[in-house]
């Protein structure tokens, strides 16, 4: 079938073509003449858009920062929690106390006048005098003399602490443990190597036993590894606990004990957790509670600089206490002199490391110890000892440190060089004679 259209239909449709063209027109016309405007318009939403993106991802990284971080206190926190929990019954804290005199002040009458009298012997004035104050001894009283820490090393109530907190032998000792309790305490053995000593309680009443600590691997010890310091700050505020890292390893201190006396300690642990007076003797944990280290010291006039004798050089005193009651070291029966390069140099000799077998000043300061174990090994004066056990011995490894370690009876190979050829020598190690 076919469609036609009229001419009326035709104009029609022209008609709206033209008006549409014409509205299309007038359209554009407004756009081109209103273009800045509408370009700004479209600019600006453009970039709100993009700015509102850029918002929420930086709010989603942000939440994801926060939500890390967060996770990573809350793990470390709940470390520092779960150690301080478990280990602080184990810590305790030491106080000396002595008898000291006790003073009273009392007056005593006067006059500014001395003793002028009058023909008949008497006070030419009786009346006209002074108080004048005066002091006299009335019995005695004990008082606090000192204070330092300590940490249960056995159930039966061992404890090590440091040689200074205990180095007083005319006072009283007494232990406080956390929960309050106090109990009469003994020094049982003070080492002459270190700066440690060991204290004993009775164990509770009631067949009961004392929470002790774990011991751990100083040797494993890591520079910015976390660590935690408990004691008796100040001697006053006790088992406080601070936070920190291994700050260094292998320090060489001079560390003075307050009673004229000092001492150098070498290959100690420097630490940034605080290390107050008082704290001396308490222990340096890991994050698993284990003890890698005994504080000893602080430096004076720093800001959180302290140190702890490494717990791997305590290890062998304590056993030594366990099996014997005291402290018994193994020694090697020689005096020495540590070999520099200028050591090497100035007496031309051919290795830079190791120790030169040496007399001392004195006339029996002798090089090798008679009847002493490397006496008996055939070590004379002018020999010089490279290693022992494969351990070279320089500034990291000292010849008293790796003898330190070890336990009377054990039988050590030392590497010599004796008369320009190298041989080796077994030792037997002998307990070292009392001073």
């Amino acid at each position: 079938m076919e469609i036609k259209f009229d001419g009326k239909f035709k104009q029609a449709v022209t008609g709206g073509v033209l008006g549409a063209l014409l509205v299309l027109a007038a359209g554009a016309g407004i756009l081109w003449k209103e273009r800045a405007t509408v370009y700004g318009w479209l600019a600006r939403e453009y970039f709100q858009n993009i700015s509102q993106q850029e918002e929420q991802q930086n709010e989603n990284s942000s939440e994801s920062e926060k939500i890390v971080k967060e996770t990573n206190i809350f793990t470390e926190e709940s470390f520092v929690i779960d150690a301080v929990k478990k280990t602080n019954p184990a810590v305790v804290s030491i106080v000396l106390t002595k008898d000291v005199p006790k003073y009273e002040t009392y007056y005593e009458e006067q006059s500014p006048f001395g003793d002028f009298k009058d023909f008949f012997g008497n006070d030419m004035f009786p009346n006209f005098f002074f108080q004048v104050p005066r002091q006299r001894q009335n019995g005695t009283e004990k008082k606090e003399v000192g204070s330092g820490s300590g940490f249960f090393v056995s159930a039966d109530g061992l404890i090590v602490t440091n040689r200074h907190v205990v180095e007083q032998k005319d006072v009283e000792y007494t232990v406080f443990t956390n929960d309050g309790k106090k109990h009469p305490a003994k020094v049982i053995a003070r080492d002459s190597v270190l700066d440690i000593a060991m204290v004993k309680v009775d164990p509770p009443a009631g067949g009961g036993s004392f929470p002790k600590l774990d011991l751990g691997n100083s040797d494993n010890l890591q520079v910015g590894q976390t660590v935690i310091a408990i004691g008796n700050a100040l001697g006053e505020f006790r088992n406080t606990v601070s936070v920190g890292v291994v700050s260094g390893l292998a320090r060489t201190i001079t560390a003075s004990t307050g009673l004229g006396r000092s001492e150098v300690l070498d290959k100690v642990i420097q630490t940034d957790a605080a290390i107050n007076p008082g704290n001396s003797g308490g222990p340096l944990l890991d994050l698993r509670g284990r003890v890698i280290g005994v504080n000893v010291a602080v430096a004076q006039g720093s800001e959180n600089i302290g140190f702890a004798l490494p717990i791997n050089s305590v290890k062998t005193a304590i056993d030594s206490v366990k099996s014997s009651g005291k402290i018994v070291r193994s020694y090697l029966g020689v005096r020495y002199v540590a070999i520099t390069p200028e050591l090497k140099e100035k007496n031309n000799l051919t290795v830079d490391y190791g120790v030169l077998v040496q007399r001392g000043e004195g006339a029996d300061e002798l090089a090798v110890i008679p009847g002493g174990p490397a006496d008996k090994a055939g070590i004379v004066e002018n020999d010089i000892i490279l290693e022992i056990d494969g351990q070279k011995i320089d500034k990291d490894k000292s010849l008293a440190l790796i003898i330190r370690e070890k336990k009377v009876g054990d039988t050590v190979t030392l590497k010599i060089l004796s008369k320009g050829s190298e041989k080796t020598a077994q030792v037997k190690l002998d307990p070292a004679p009392e001073s």
